[in-house]
């Protein structure tokens, strides 16, 4: 959805990408979510569309900061949305151990936002108990099919691909496929890298520590 709403000029997207490039955009969403009054404008400057945790959490405050916003609501299989979010972005926020998150602030920031906002928050801290879980994301769509008005809100499954999406926005209908990116097996991957780097990361590290002093001592 992020690279399709650029695609189509509502660029740039505030998505989780943008914090994990800028990590102390975790600590405003962490302070949000604890009840800190946002200054919506300012958390958005220079962003023309949001997509993505944490910024859909808060759907009917930015409606109410930017009046003319519409709602596209993304829908999916709840059970695949569930296998599929269960084994990566969960897992990822699991992935780095405690040593890490003790050394690299940014790494801290960015998994206790993600705790706060999102596992502790929307999912009560219950996400591993599979049905309680599909229960609230199934609730989630009743709830803002109740407070967007009919007119501001397309829901949307991506498998439609542009021609409802660019209907609804008022735009174009690009000459190219809808985009798919950041599918399960892709983020797999990078799952994999990350846990080799936390892995070896020490041992090289320590390698490279007592290289250094073998190399003063001669």
């Amino acid at each position: 959805m992020k690279a399709a709403l650029e695609q189509l000029g509502f660029g740039p997207c505030y998505h989780m990408a943008e914090i994990i490039k800028k990590p102390k955009r975790a600590v405003v969403w962490s302070n949000i979510s604890r009840g800190q009054p946002a200054d919506w404008h300012e958390v958005m400057r220079g962003y023309q569309s949001a997509v993505d945790f944490p910024a859909c959490i808060y759907y009917r405050e930015l409606m109410q900061a930017f009046p003319d916003a519409k709602v596209v609501h993304t829908v999916r299989d709840p059970e695949r949305w569930y296998e599929s979010t269960y084994e990566t972005v969960y897992q990822m926020t699991n992935l780095s151990p405690l040593w890490a998150r003790r050394l690299i602030k940014p790494l801290r920031n960015m998994v206790e936002m993600a705790t706060i906002t999102v596992w502790d928050g929307v999912f009560k801290g219950d996400f591993e108990n599979r049905r309680r879980a599909i229960e609230i994301f199934q609730q989630h769509t009743e709830t803002v099919k109740r407070s967007v008005p009919p007119e501001k809100l397309l829901v949307f499954d991506v498998r439609e691909g542009w021609e409802p999406l660019c209907k609804f926005l008022q735009v174009p209908i690009p000459d190219t496929p809808f985009p798919h990116l950041n599918d399960t097996e892709q983020m797999k991957r990078v799952m994999k890298i990350q846990g080799l780097l936390f892995r070896w990361g020490p041992i090289v590290l320590g390698a490279a520590l007592l290289a250094a002093i073998v190399g003063v001592l001669r």
